[in-house]
C-alpha cells in the first residue's frame, strides 16, 4: 500500500528520491516574513498574502499548524540546550571533586 504524504510549504519532493524534500528558498523566505506579519494580522489574512506572494496555496489552518510545530521544536531545542549546559557544569564539578578526594590517582603512560 502506498501512502501519500503532504509536502510541507516551502519544500518540493525530489524527483529521483521521493523521500527527500528539497527547499524552495523563495517560499521559505516568504514564510519567515509571514510569521512576522502574524503579529499584526490574522492567520487567514497572512495565509492569503502568502498564497498571493508565492503562488502556492496554504490555508490558515495549515499556516497555524506550521507555526505551532516550529514553536514547539524551538522550545524543545532551548530546553535541551539548557539541560546540556547544566550537565556539563555538573560533570566539571564532579571531576573537580574527584581530584580533591583522597586516593585520587592518574594513569601514567608506559612510554617513560
Amino acid at each position: 500500500m502506498v501512502t501519500r504524504r503532504q509536502v510541507p510549504f516551502g519544500y518540493v519532493q525530489d524527483e529521483d528520491n521521493p523521500s527527500i524534500l528539497l527547499p524552495i528558498v523563495d517560499e521559505l523566505e516568504a514564510l519567515e516574513l509571514a510569521k512576522k506579519h502574524l503579529k499584526q494580522y490574522s492567520y487567514r489574512e497572512v495565509s492569503a498574502w502568502l498564497t498571493t506572494q508565492t503562488g502556492r496555496s496554504i490555508t490558515a489552518m495549515g499556516l497555524k499548524k506550521r507555526v505551532d510545530i516550529e514553536r514547539r521544536r524551538k522550545k524543545a531545542t532551548t530546553i535541551k540546550r539548557q539541560l546540556t549546559k547544566r550537565l556539563e557544569k555538573a560533570l566539571k564539578e564532579i571531576e573537580r571533586l574527584e581530584k580533591q578526594s583522597t586516593g585520587y590517582y592518574t594513569v601514567e603512560s608506559e612510554e617513560d
